[in-house]
């Protein structure tokens, strides 16, 4: 099954990234906070369909998001946010 967004929502996956503290110790995730960097999945028409949102994001791009954003859900055991362009707060590069 997969997850197509309406209008101008956009599905990003959060990535895991792995925290070491200044001494070197490895931080497991339930010990930090929700990450905010994502990995772009699909794009709603309402983005690819406008000429000026249709340059700004594409999939796979990286983006950091707002910290309280978007609705999660869970697809075939994998675990997806999905969110308002006005959201994603940039694209990471």
């Amino acid at each position: 099954m997969s997850v197509k967004p309406l209008g101008d929502r956009v599905v990003i996956k959060k990535v895991e990234v792995q925290e070491k503290t200044k001494s070197g110790i490895v931080l497991p995730g339930t010990a930090k906070e929700e990450p905010q960097i994502a990995e772009v999945v699909a794009i709603g028409a309402g983005i690819t369909n406008d000429e000026k949102k249709k340059d700004e994001i594409k999939v796979g791009d990286k983006v950091i998001f707002s910290k309280y954003a978007g609705t999660e859900i869970k697809v075939d055991g994998e675990e997806y946010t999905i969110v308002k362009l006005a959201d994603v707060l940039a694209v990471v590069q």
